[in-house]
């Protein structure tokens, strides 16, 4: 049984998070990505904690299944080898600032000449157009500018940053989707293309229903809390010993949650019998909930709800994720062996195809790990050749 992007390569020049993410995906289901990297520093996030023995974490999370060579792209002769191994590939990818690439004369332009049907994907803080193009960014940055910040944290509280860096990952999965597209594209008509996608963009493109809110009402978004805009209950509630999420997201589940609380006489009541209703009347239903959650239990709860069938869940920490059954029995969290870290747990592959399954086949590369394993398997180069462009600091 074979991967779905086997036989796909994959030149990959990405550094921290956006990039790395975006070709992990593509690693996982089966394309050859070949790292290339600064020689001996390497990609930035190498140098971020934590670490095991010295190899970070943070980069071992998003680099597996890749291989690794170093190519000192400021030299003419490393810029020659990277055009021959343009030659032999289906996808370049790049997340530096726009320019870059093309101050360094391999810039999409240059790129689709020596192999037309190169799919040149670029994913960058702005994109390659606009009066922001130029700008630096970083996750916190497009949190902010995008808007998804204005919407997050206690009601009535400041803005907050997203826990997770979404910033970066939805446009690494929006730089993925780009270049499955791209791919696609380049089965049916045979030619290569640009695909260029900015984080601004896909923070704008994830706001839901943020934006629909604010034109129909005029009003823009506030923080809420955990609790949903416009569906009731859809929220967090103090239990005995935590809180539980609660999501009765029609009126059918409304029922279900009042005869989970013993409080069936609000079913009918004419305040709260349709969830329009019951956001009108919200003031006086919250309190009332509040109360009757506070009588169990977070565990207790949630055997009530799972037996009637009111989608419901604790609000887990980290490590109540790791020993989640669900999450377990999904291959979810998965065990990976590093030659110098050890054995690391590691977040698994949550696409699952039925015919051609992904599989996290080797660790995160140790820098340069297969430079001359890659210059031999592409470019036919031999021992003599490899030893003496090392010698000239091309790797």
């Amino acid at each position: 049984m074979g991967y779905s992007l086997e036989g796909i390569r994959v030149l990959d020049l990405t550094r921290v998070l956006a990039g790395p993410y975006a070709t992990m995906v593509l690693a996982d289901l089966g394309a050859d990505v070949i790292k290339i990297e600064m020689p001996k520093t390497g990609d930035d996030s190498r140098q971020f904690g934590p670490y095991i023995n010295n190899e970070s974490a943070y980069f071992m999370s998003l680099n597996r299944n890749k291989r690794s060579m170093t190519l000192n792209l400021k030299e003419k002769k490393a810029k020659e080898l990277f055009l021959e191994m343009v030659k032999k590939a289906d996808v370049v990818v790049e997340n530096y600032r726009p320019g870059t690439m093309e101050k360094l004369g391999l810039g999409y332009d240059v790129l689709k000449e020596v192999n037309p049907k190169i799919i040149y994907a670029a994913s960058s803080g702005f994109g390659h157009t606009g009066p922001f193009s130029k700008r630096p960014a970083y996750d916190a940055i497009v949190q902010a500018m995008g808007g998804i910040m204005s919407i997050t944290g206690e009601k009535d509280g400041k803005p907050t940053r997203v826990g997770a860096s979404i910033g970066d990952i939805i446009a690494g999965l929006f730089t993925t989707i780009g270049i499955l597209s791209a791919l696609r594209n380049l089965d049916k008509q045979g030619e290569g293309q640009k695909v260029d996608v900015a984080m601004l963009d896909c923070q704008v493109a994830i706001l839901e229903n943020a934006i629909a809110r604010y034109i129909v009402t005029g009003t823009p978004p506030r923080p809420g809390g955990n609790k949903h805009p416009s569906i009731i209950p859809f929220e967090s509630f103090e239990t005995k010993d935590g809180d539980v999420m609660i999501a009765a997201g029609n009126d059918n589940l409304w029922a279900k949650l009042c005869k989970g609380l013993k409080r069936e006489e609000l079913i009918d009541d004419k305040r709260f019998k349709t969830n329009p209703l019951r956001d009108e009347n919200y003031e006086a239903l919250r309190p009332i909930l509040a109360d009757a959650f506070k009588l169990n239990n977070t565990m207790q709860w949630q055997k009530i709800f799972d037996d009637i069938g009111v989608p419901n869940s604790p609000i887990n920490s980290v490590d109540k994720v790791l020993e989640n059954p669900q999450v377990i029995a999904r291959d979810m969290i998965v065990e990976m062996k590093h030659p110098v870290a050890g054995t690391l747990k590691i977040p698994g592959i949550p696409i699952k195809l039925s015919a051609t399954p992904g599989d996290i086949r080797m660790p995160a590369p140790i820098l340069g790990e297969h430079t001359d394993e890659i210059l031999k398997e592409l470019l036919s180069y031999d021992d003599a050749n490899i030893s003496k462009l090392r010698e000239e600091n091309i790797f």
